[in-house]
């Protein structure tokens, strides 16, 4: 059985054809080199992860046909990122351990001392598709489109709780036992949040601010902090 999983936006359903891109066909047979008659894992995002077997193969493209599902839906926890972007690399790292770590939407914000003002939505994106195909998800998070953190912040939904990581405040433990239901967590930029950041943050009812630990840490790897701590305490691990 191949362990090559591959992500398509087609519904899928047992017997359903797959038609493939140029791209997927490049991966799956000139750089996993993948024949007529072999089988692959695809999912949709929407409708959990099917056996598929290849019927056609070309170097422009190839068709599958869904044979059996074999995973159901896997839904993560009602959790959204917000991050402000750093170095392309490390960005590119954010949004990859995100969908592996089970944000269910990844959120790029713009605030007062964020250092890169511009990013790549559609390639952020195929990142997260990358990381899912990876890490045996069945659920694709979308990368939303880069917006001002002030503008979030006055739209928010209240029903909508917010893990705003800070330093030197209260642990994330004692912040977070026994508050379930949608969340948000909120990842500064490397020059910390301005003043009238911290204002409209404090300010906000829905907003619970943590530190995560006594040293400061870099911009990707509290993100992955946070969302460990998060989902330890109240997510799906």
């Amino acid at each position: 059985m191949s362990k090559v999983r591959l992500y398509v936006e087609q519904s899928l359903g047992e017997g359903q054809s797959v038609s493939l891109t140029r791209e997927q066909a490049h991966y799956l047979f000139g750089v996993m080199r993948l024949g007529v008659g072999e089988d692959l894992h695809i999912f949709d995002g929407q409708s959990g992860e099917y056996r598929a077997e290849i019927v056609e193969a070309g170097k422009r493209g190839g068709l599958l046909v869904c044979v059996e599902r074999t995973r159901e839906l896997q839904m993560p926890p009602d959790l959204w990122l917000l991050f402000a972007p750093i170095k392309k690399a490390r960005t590119d790292f954010i949004v990859e351990k995100a969908a592996e770590m089970g944000a269910a939407r990844i959120c790029p914000v713009l605030t007062a001392f964020t250092n890169a003002e511009r990013i790549r939505r559609d390639r952020l994106q195929a990142h997260a598709v990358e990381a899912a195909e990876q890490c045996g998800g069945t659920f694709v998070p979308e990368v939303a489109e880069l917006a001002r953190l002030d503008r979030v912040l006055a739209d928010w939904p209240a029903e909508r709780r917010l893990m705003f990581c800070d330093e030197a405040l209260v642990g994330a433990r004692e912040a977070l036992s026994g508050a379930p239901g949608p969340w948000a967590i909120l990842i500064g930029p490397e020059g910390g949040f301005s003043d009238s950041e911290r204002r409209q943050l404090h300010d906000m009812e829905a907003a619970v601010a943590v530190s995560l630990g006594p040293r400061i840490l870099r911009a990707d790897t509290a993100a992955v902090a946070a969302l460990t701590v998060w989902q330890g305490i109240l997510g799906d691990w």
